[in-house]
């Protein structure tokens, strides 16, 4: 038993020495928010702070554009979930119970896309984005933001739909539903995880994007926050570290309380990407 007990012991003390070595950065981040500026550079630098400020967050959010730019990122990530999810939930539900010529292919396809790097794709976007008249907009990046999270949105829709029986749509057709009607009352709450977790990783994704904001859009009234604190906060000649911590800590809130209210949709999720369909 006593062995048993010292090797339960160590496991934990490994586990929790990663939990701390990965978490360290964060603790860093929070902690040097609410540090005044004299502590930032002392050497050797103190973990702790000695007095804590608020002020850092105070003149981010009265003196700078950081709440336009937090409010450009809530509106670009949220257009870009609602599209991605609506129009992955039809396709995803169009491969599994319909079926046409090209059907199988055309799921190969969308994982073949899905499967190419999103950078090689920058100059043509930015080239139609050009060409249409929606350069340097929040359209712009919406539009951007679907190309490369709705091949993995059908893909793992797609999966999900799969498990769903056929026979219980064939029972509601039955009782007198049509089909729409069968997919919103059986179709829809049975894959309700997986548009959760599809959810989750769209917003994310939209929300921590950084190449495609820098490059498509060059205007301050349309910046994210990703390239709109970058651009407020880091010169060529100086870093104000202070407003940068704060501003990341202000940055990570949103993700951080939904990812632990829907977490378990989320891990769930990503397993069932693995289900052949």
């Amino acid at each position: 038993m006593r062995p048993r007990l010292w090797r339960t012991a160590l496991l934990n003390l490994l586990a929790w020495s990663i939990v701390l070595a990965v978490a360290f950065p964060l603790i860093w981040m929070v902690l040097t928010s609410i540090k005044p500026q004299s502590e930032l550079f002392h050497i050797p630098p103190s973990i702790l702070p000695q007095s804590v400020t608020f002020e850092h967050y105070r003149q981010l959010l009265e003196e700078t554009p950081f709440l336009k730019y937090f409010a450009n990122s809530v509106l670009l990530a949220c257009s870009t979930t609602i599209l991605v999810v609506a129009v992955g939930t039809l396709g995803a539900f169009s491969l599994v119970r319909f079926r046409y010529p090209g059907r199988d292919r055309m799921a190969l396809l969308v994982l073949a896309t899905y499967l190419l790097p999103s950078v090689v794709l920058i100059i043509p976007l930015y080239l139609l984005m050009v060409w249409i008249g929606v350069a340097n907009s929040l359209f712009s990046l919406v539009i951007a933001y679907t190309t490369f999270s709705l091949p993995y949105a059908l893909w793992l829709l797609r999966s999900f739909m799969a498990g769903i029986p056929a026979d219980l749509e064939s029972a509601a057709l039955v009782d007198g539903a049509s089909r729409l009607g069968a997919f919103v009352d059986v179709i829809l709450p049975q894959a309700l995880p997986g548009i959760i977790s599809t959810t989750l990783f769209t917003f994310i994704l939209a929300w921590n994007e950084y190449l495609y904001a820098l490059v498509l859009v060059n205007t301050d009234e349309a910046r994210p926050l990703t390239t709109g604190v970058m651009n407020m906060l880091v010169t060529s000649f100086n870093i104000e570290w202070s407003l940068l911590m704060a501003a990341a800590v202000l940055m990570s809130l949103p993700l951080i309380v939904i990812f632990a209210f829907l977490q378990s949709y989320l891990t769930r999720g990503f397993g069932a990407g693995g289900v052949k369909g």
